[in-house]
């Protein structure tokens, strides 16, 4: 199906008919209710921010058990989140928790490899990225200088290139124990 056969049946309906439909879809799938959840909340919305980070951090910390650290059912929640929610704030949050519980992943279980690092690091880009495109250093600066801080001593050289994401694009006038 293609989104003019789409539009061709939704205009065989009525308002009415089209109000009743996206109900019930809000009613069904959660992805349709996380997003009009975040459209209501002009883009941001905390609850449904905290529903994807708790899919990460159940990923790697679940309640009962070891986590897996399946970086492919991490990511899928920060895309999902992307899908749900136009909310900047909100990705960068998302993407941050990420890094953050990956970070403390391998502190507590010890080295991965390579292509994890690799991820954490893209996503810690990332991350930063959007967080200075879009200005919000003063909300997310200190998370994205905890993260550095707590990748020290973590193997491949992650410390390293977190370090420099970070010096390259934060201002280092403001207050930071961060060395390059």
């Amino acid at each position: 199906m293609k989104i003019g056969d789409l539009k061709k049946y939704l205009a065989t309906g009525s308002r009415e008919q089209l109000v009743a439909e996206i109900v019930d879809m809000f009613s069904r799938i959660d992805l349709v209710k996380n997003y009009y959840k975040n459209k209501l909340n002009l883009g941001y919305s905390p609850e449904v921010s905290e529903r994807y980070k708790a899919i990460i951090k159940n990923e790697f910390f679940p309640t009962r058990g070891f986590g897996e650290g399946r970086l492919a059912v991490a990511k899928k929640a920060v895309t999902d989140y992307k899908k749900v929610s136009d909310s900047k704030f909100g990705l960068a949050d998302v993407m941050l928790c990420y890094v953050e519980t990956g970070t403390e992943y391998t502190k507590t279980y010890g080295d991965i490899n390579e292509a994890f690092y690799s991820s954490m690091e893209r996503m810690y880009a990332n991350a930063v990225r959007l967080v200075v495109d879009n200005e919000m250093q003063a909300e997310f600066q200190e998370r994205c200088s905890a993260v550095v801080d707590d990748a020290s001593g973590i193997g491949w050289g992650f410390y390293d290139i977190l370090c420099d994401i970070y010096v390259n694009n934060f201002d280092e006038e403001e207050d930071s124990d961060i060395e390059p």
